[in-house]
């Protein structure tokens, strides 16, 4: 066993045995708790968003927009994971994994919620700065310096060197069989890209993700939703294989392919939390440096991170997958999960043709480039946690983000792929422990936030940080 299969074992078991229940069972106890706010607050999430939109809020400098945040979580929700790994879900648990995967992120909207209301209500200013993220909560909510300390150490090495590799791994290797260009010639124009827009700091990543993703997201969806119409007729017959799938895959021929219950749920649930990162403390760094009223309304607006992730370009990774035909249930589970790639890009020739398979290779590459601007903006929080707001530390490490993104590409796939599933699931472990001691204080700022509401006094973000002390919003 070589040392890409032994990262492959822990990986794995981290993951099929310890993150699936942790990150589900975190998001299904604080549905409860927060009294599935999923549900409840889904309209106040949209109406925030559309009100933030119209109004073109400004903020201060260190800081950004509701939109700008939700963006630039996006941005980093909304990556390779959501083409290759959605198709690997289906290939290896059936079209019920589907099912599977709309659960978690339906259970995962809490979770987020908790997770963007603790970060905002824990972040620190440094130097005129807004920042924030689990290392924050934990250090000033738990009151645990090392627990904070270990979360940023394995953030740092998860998103901002592990996961720029697996990015422009992925970016290099679609523009090169798509289009043709050299692997040394996209090396060096994505690395001069990427550096151009981490060099201008908070804002010109804000301002970036707060343009790119839109269009991005939208184009995606739009070319989904396009082929789905060419294929109406599937579409109702695609549906009930997803629900039948979910309860009985043996009735649609998961019998032959050795495909159960349990192989459909634990596919769907693993690639859906993974694929909208809700508890894996990745995108509250964003939602911290929101400027808002209330961290309530963060949390709202961090909702709508999971609904577009999984509820939209998940599944309409599914659906294109599913009505054109190139999924085929005749090919055995495991030879389609090597091909998951080439299974979605066939979906797209089959409703584009030539055009299709371009399509997707400039969909990959935008949704990995975007998660290389989110994630390293998210590593380099936790590089300001650790040394502080010291420019010439957050220079060094635009430096080795920017060598790591030019290493990527010359690496095994298997085996960074791998090392990023098991850092980013050993990132997650702190993280889902604070959410759950945390529970407390997410539940009385929703109902702080609520009781201002019922009284039309919304009480403004600086105020509710103070109340800390003077209302009762505290964890005993």
């Amino acid at each position: 066993m070589n040392f890409t299969d032994i990262v492959k074992v822990i990986s794995d078991f981290l993951w099929n045995y310890i993150l699936l229940f942790a990150l589900l069972g975190v998001g299904i106890f604080l549905s409860f708790k927060l009294k599935f706010p999923q549900v409840t607050k889904l309209w106040a999430s949209v109406k925030k968003l559309i009100q933030d939109i119209r109004n073109k809020v400004e903020v201060a400098e260190g800081s950004m927009t509701p939109l700008q945040s939700l963006a630039t979580a996006v941005a980093a929700q909304v990556g390779t994971g959501n083409i290759v790994g959605v198709a690997t879900a289906i290939a290896a648990g059936g079209p019920g994994a589907a099912f599977w995967m709309i659960v978690s992120a339906f259970f995962g909207m809490s979770t987020i919620f908790s997770e963007a209301v603790l970060a905002q209500f824990y972040r620190e200013s440094k130097d005129g700065q807004l920042v924030g993220g689990p290392a924050y909560y934990i250090k000033n909510g738990l009151k645990s310096k090392a627990l904070s300390v270990i979360f940023a150490i394995l953030c740092i090495v998860a998103l901002g060197i592990v996961g720029v590799m697996v990015q422009s791994n992925s970016i290099v290797s679609s523009l090169n069989e798509a289009v043709g260009l050299s692997k040394p010639f996209i090396t060096i124009g994505l690395a001069a890209i990427v550096g151009v827009i981490l060099i201008g700091g908070m804002q010109r990543i804000a301002k970036f993700s707060e343009k790119v993703v839109p269009v991005m997201a939208f184009a995606y969806i739009l070319g989904s939703i396009v082929i789905i119409l060419m294929n109406l007729g599937s579409f109702l017959p695609t549906l009930k294989l997803i629900f039948v799938g979910a309860f009985t895959p043996q009735a649609i021929g998961g019998g032959v392919l050795g495909i159960t219950v349990q192989e459909a749920a634990r596919f769907g649930l693993a690639r859906g939390l993974f694929s909208n990162e809700a508890g894996m403390g990745s995108t509250p760094h964003s939602h911290a440096v929101a400027q808002n009223d209330h961290p309530a309304d963060q949390g709202f607006i961090a909702m709508i991170g999971v609904f577009i992730s999984t509820f939209l370009i998940c599944m309409s990774t599914v659906m294109v997958n599913m009505v054109s035909g190139s999924y085929n249930m005749t090919i055995p589970a495991s030879e389609m999960s090597k091909d998951a790639t080439l299974m979605t890009q066939q979906g797209f020739v089959n409703g584009f043709g030539t055009f299709g398979g371009i399509f997707l290779s400039l969909s990959l590459s935008a949704f990995a480039l975007t998660t290389i601007v989110g994630w390293y903006f998210f590593a380099e929080s936790n590089v300001k946690f650790l040394a502080g707001n010291k420019k010439f530390l957050i220079s060094g490490f635009k430096a080795v983000a920017i060598a790591f993104l030019v290493i990527g590409p010359l690496l095994d796939p298997d085996l960074i792929w791998n090392l990023a599933d098991l850092f980013m699931g050993a990132m997650a472990l702190p993280n889902i422990i604070a959410l759950f001691a945390l529970s407390g204080m997410s539940k009385r700022i929703l109902d702080h936030y609520d009781q201002y509401k019922k009284t039309g006094k919304l009480v403004p973000l600086d105020k509710c940080e103070i109340s800390r002390k003077t209302v009762e919003i505290s964890n005993e």
